[in-house]
């Protein structure tokens, strides 16, 4: 394997099965990179966007306090309110996580397909990351 970046239409990308050995073969690859990259990049947005999202949703006079259990002595006349701003929060915390999550595995096999070191693949990644922007970032953050 080449530790520097090379011209060819072979490669093996990930795994044994995605071995590339046409130059047909490689333009479907780089598209597949390209996709993956734009994903990326559109869950990044939205990932910025949910997050705003919760912010705006708890209110400003809400604090950590308030979003655990209430103890059983105490009788607070707003406990509704409270358990479904609580159980708001956690939904929008659940896909924040699973969202973070998406983004790092992709993240993680983009960084690998890039260390193969082909620059069709380089090229694939880089087009992919700057159309998934430029796409993205208007759709997510869009009112």
């Amino acid at each position: 394997m080449q530790m520097y970046f090379y011209f060819s239409d072979k490669v093996v990308l990930l795994f044994d099965f995605w071995n590339v050995r046409t130059p047909a073969g490689m333009v479907l690859s780089v598209l597949v990179v390209l996709l993956l990259a734009m994903l990326y990049e559109a869950i990044k947005i939205s990932k910025t966007k949910l997050l705003r999202q919760t912010i705006l949703a708890i209110p400003t006079t809400l604090s950590q306090e308030s979003l655990r259990e209430p103890e059983t002595g105490s009788i607070n006349s707003n406990v509704g309110q409270q358990n479904t701003t609580s159980k708001r929060w956690f939904l929008y915390h659940i896909s924040q996580s699973l969202l973070h999550v998406a983004q790092v595995v992709i993240g993680y096999l983009v960084m690998l397909v890039v260390m193969s070191y082909n620059t069709w693949i380089f090229l694939g990644v880089i087009v992919g990351a700057a159309l998934g922007y430029y796409l993205a970032y208007p759709v997510f953050t869009a009112r």
